[in-house]
């Protein structure tokens, strides 16, 4: 058998491994956020080289970031003082949302022709002040030709309501230092939204790049670099670590949003997003920028490709 799937409790973490037995690719998911622990790949040596930041560490650091992969919705980023208005209904919530505090349904996986987890958060899984209408969300990761996709299913159960819903992955990855790490970006329109402690200002900057390493110094990373994808008609990123051999590809077709950020770690995270975080001057729910609509009884999907690689040293 080409894939297998076996279960871990780690602690109290219940963990899904998934591994690509020929191509020597594992991911390792955590019911808990549903949160990606372990993206690895076997090195020459026949060693497991992982790629995210604290790559399969399940206790917490000193200082310092403490995630690895972070699934964010049905809000990203931030919410203003903790709290904001939903068709006039408060929502409360933390950094990033509820779904990463729960414990997710585990809902099938596959070992066939590819590999797959798939993970689900029902109303029945959330209170009205988290999120107050029917909206449920399946989360699968899939391995396939050497390729971890991500895939976003949302449902609105509501009859008669359109949904409103931000979300995104905030995926960490490993480098040797803060400075020994490279983002290769496509050439295209970005347009930059600046967020001061956080929150956007209205400020923004149209940037027309072309092609190469990110046009940012690393130094405005902990401030967050939020970009809309205007016109990139070519959606690959590549995050190299050259000291490690290290690097992953990234295929963001599809995705409007991507924030930048690091806190000075040796790690980026580069965080596709469907959606932006609350402005200064906080805005109803359903009126944020970059919210995304599901009409009555419909369902949205959205999804992204990661490609990690080992430099050979033959």
């Amino acid at each position: 058998m080409r894939f297998s799937h076996c279960e871990e409790h780690r602690g109290d973490r219940h963990l899904d491994i998934l591994t690509d037995e020929e191509k020597g690719l594992r991911i390792i998911v955590s019911r808990l956020g549903a949160e990606l622990i372990s993206l690895a790949r076997i090195n020459e040596a026949g060693e497991w080289v992982g790629f995210l930041y604290r790559d399969n560490q399940l206790l917490a650091p000193s200082q310092g970031w403490a995630n690895h992969a972070t699934v964010m919705g049905y809000y990203l980023h931030r919410l203003k003082s903790g709290r904001t208005l939903y068709r006039g209904r408060e929502m409360k919530g933390g950094n990033h949302g509820f779904l990463r505090s729960k414990t997710w349904r585990f809902i099938e996986s596959a070992t066939n022709e590819s590999g797959l987890l798939k993970y689900r958060i029902t109303p029945d899984d959330f209170s009205p002040s988290e999120y107050p209408l029917k909206v449920s969300l399946d989360v699968s990761y899939k391995i396939e030709i050497d390729k971890v996709s991500v895939l976003f299913e949302f449902r609105n159960e509501e009859p008669d309501l359109i949904a409103h819903v931000a979300f995104g992955l905030h995926p960490g990855f490993a480098a040797t230092s803060f400075e020994s790490f490279r983002l290769q970006m496509p050439s295209g329109l970005y347009r930059r939204y600046f967020s001061p402690g956080n929150y956007l200002s209205g400020e923004t900057r149209d940037i027309n790049f072309t092609g190469g390493e990110m046009p940012f110094p690393k130094s405005e990373l902990p401030g967050s670099c939020i970009l809309e994808l205007v016109d990139v008609p070519v959606r690959e990123f590549c995050f190299v670590d050259p000291s490690s051999g290290r690097w992953v590809s990234l295929d963001l077709t599809g995705v409007p949003y991507l924030t930048l950020w690091s806190d000075g770690g040796p790690f980026l995270c580069i965080e596709p997003c469907w959606g932006l975080t609350d402005h200064h001057e906080q805005r109803a729910f359903e009126d944020k920028q970059g919210i995304q609509i599901i009409p009555p009884g419909d369902e949205l999907r959205a999804s992204f490709t990661m490609t990690p690689q080992l430099a050979s040293f033959d």
